[in-house]
């Protein structure tokens, strides 16, 4: 019998109540993560879409940028999506001033690169290591991933454009797929989290 993982989702900014949702409905215990000994809790960690300036601001408000970056570099499980994906990407092609990454996976990405908030889109995107035909991504203002290192797997594309990578515990998409009813993402990384403890 296995245990439920317990997964945290950064509670800084963006669809919190959308990814805990879809955790739960992937067979997750969910719960917000906004303190450093709340990241300690957990056996993985989502990070939400939103603003990824405002997200790197908040965590080094928070006093959870360095705690993240250690849990990251043992080999926590973190999903990043959309914002979430910049997050965790080792470099940003135009980043913000200030603007201060996770790191996780070796790939350089760059900001919206699907253009502004009216040009949001759905998309089915064929995800590797899922079943069951493509899954419907939400793209809202998303970044793309210019290139990866040897390291990351490219695990999805649209368009042309990389948008879903995998290296070791770290899986990162462009799009939201929290936004659709549709969890198997959040299933595959709650297998990632499982399989890791």
């Amino acid at each position: 019998m296995m245990t439920t993982p317990l997964i945290g989702v950064l509670a800084l900014q963006g669809d919190v109540r959308e990814h805990l949702i879809a955790l739960a409905a992937a067979d997750a215990v969910a719960r917000p993560v906004r303190r450093p000994e709340e990241l300690a809790e957990v056996d993985g960690l989502v990070i939400p879409g939103g603003e990824s300036t405002t997200i790197s601001k908040l965590a080094v408000l928070f006093g959870l940028m360095e705690p993240l970056r250690e849990r990251i570099g043992a080999g926590m499980p973190v999903y990043g999506t959309c914002a979430g994906l910049i997050m965790l990407a080792d470099k940003i092609l135009d980043p913000r001033s200030g603007q201060e990454t996770l790191g996780g996976i070796d790939m350089i990405v760059r900001r919206n690169a699907f253009g502004r908030q009216n040009e949001s889109f759905e998309a089915g995107v064929e995800v590797t290591g899922i079943d069951g035909g493509p899954v419907e991504g939400v793209f809202i203002r998303a970044p793309w991933v210019e290139s990866v290192g040897a390291r990351a797997e490219v695990l999805a594309e649209h368009g042309g454009h990389i948008v879903a990578v995998r290296q070791d515990n770290a899986l990162a998409t462009s799009f939201h797929p929290e936004l659709t009813g549709d969890h198997r993402v959040h299933a595959l990384f709650v297998d990632m989290v499982r399989a890791a403890r």
